[in-house]
């Protein structure tokens, strides 16, 4: 099975989704966003994946991204600010080919492994 993580390795919820995947036995293709960035076909198909669309991978701990919520901000408006600032994706995202998931509580990424 093809596993891949968007991963954040400074994020300990990352890090301990890493580590239950490898626990597992499995060895995903781990993605560290911060460094390679986003695009638009990722975020919109991760979006879709884990049901909540881009909207719904947004890391509302950060500020920016509660500025976006409140503002009303469309679906593109988001993905615009999510390929400019990463940090605004939540994290760690799980996918596989039976979905995706974000990992908050971590264990939600075992659904889709």
């Amino acid at each position: 099975m093809s596993v891949t993580i968007y991963h954040k390795p400074t994020c300990s919820t990352s890090r301990a989704a890493l580590a239950l995947l490898k626990a597992r036995g499995l060895s995903p293709l781990v993605v560290d966003y911060m460094k390679v960035g986003w695009d638009r076909a990722t975020l919109e198909r991760l979006g879709a994946a884990t049901g909540g669309g881009v909207r719904g991978l947004l890391r509302t701990k950060e500020e920016g991204a509660r500025a976006l919520l409140a503002s009303g901000a469309d679906a593109e408006a988001i993905v615009a600010a999510m390929i400019a600032d990463p940090v605004l994706v939540e994290r760690p995202i799980v996918e596989t080919g039976k979905g995706a998931r974000i990992g908050r509580p971590v264990e939600t990424v075992l659904e889709v492994v």
